[in-house]
């Protein structure tokens, strides 16, 4: 699957609420689903001694793909594509380390 089609069929299921322009909505949901994931690493390291199990793996697998929606709402609100946020994200890595 493409940036672009995860975008477009993301989009379909976006059922907050629309205006001209909400990015709030997603924003705060991103926030959520970001602090997901850190709580269920810092349960690795506080219940599993660090060690990943393939349960423990199945979870940040859903947790982070609700972070990839919530990137994607957010990227519709302001008019971007997925793929042009990476393309200059990894243009701008790039610069960065002097390539």
């Amino acid at each position: 699957m493409t940036f672009e089609e995860y975008q477009s069929a993301a989009s379909k299921t976006a059922l907050y609420p629309r205006r001209l322009e909400n990015l709030e909505y997603p924003t705060l949901g991103l926030a959520g689903e970001a602090g997901e994931v850190a709580n269920i690493v810092k349960k690795i390291q506080r219940d599993h001694g660090g060690l990943l199990t393939e349960e423990t793996r199945a979870k940040l697998k859903d947790e982070l793909g609700d972070v990839l929606w919530y990137i994607s709402a957010c990227a519709d609100e302001l008019d971007l594509t997925l793929g042009e946020i990476a393309a200059y994200n990894v243009d701008k890595l790039a610069k960065r380390h002097g390539k």
